[in-house]
């Protein structure tokens, strides 16, 4: 049998094999953990940064420590590195933790972003930023 000029496949009752168009281009990931970033303020103490990390992050006195001279001596000191929803609650968790009661010109609570970490580099391990759960355990 003979197929016309015209005709394809398709009218014979041949399988067509079809080809999907290119998916439109993928964005980029965001990362997968984030750092909670305590940022300095000349208004409030050691005592209270160490009682907040101790407070909302569960670290040990030593950490919590470690975090406060970051934050002094750097201007900033990575808290925790966690996924994003996690690193978002921790961020306002701090921002909401009040003022210093040891300062009397302390006008609020302490600021902190949360930032996308690229690396696992030794910024992270200087200052404690690997992912614990509430009750401090690494995960």
């Amino acid at each position: 049998m003979t197929m016309p000029t015209d005709a394809t496949p398709q009218d014979q009752g041949a399988t067509q094999t079809l080809i999907k168009p290119d998916a439109a281009p993928q964005k980029p990931k965001q990362p997968w953990l984030w750092n909670v970033v305590l940022i300095d303020s000349d208004q409030h103490t050691y005592e209270y940064v160490m009682r907040m990390m101790q407070s909302l992050f569960h670290h040990p006195l030593e950490r919590a420590y470690k975090i406060a001279r970051a934050v002094d001596g750097e201007g900033r000191g990575v808290c925790l590195t966690t996924h994003k929803e996690h690193a978002e609650l921790k961020r306002d968790q701090v921002i909401a933790f009040g003022r210093d009661p040891l300062m009397s010109q302390c006008k609020g609570s302490m600021h902190a972003v949360i930032e996308p970490a690229w690396g696992e580099g030794d910024d992270a391990k200087d200052h404690g930023s690997e992912d614990r759960d509430d009750a401090g355990k690494a995960r």
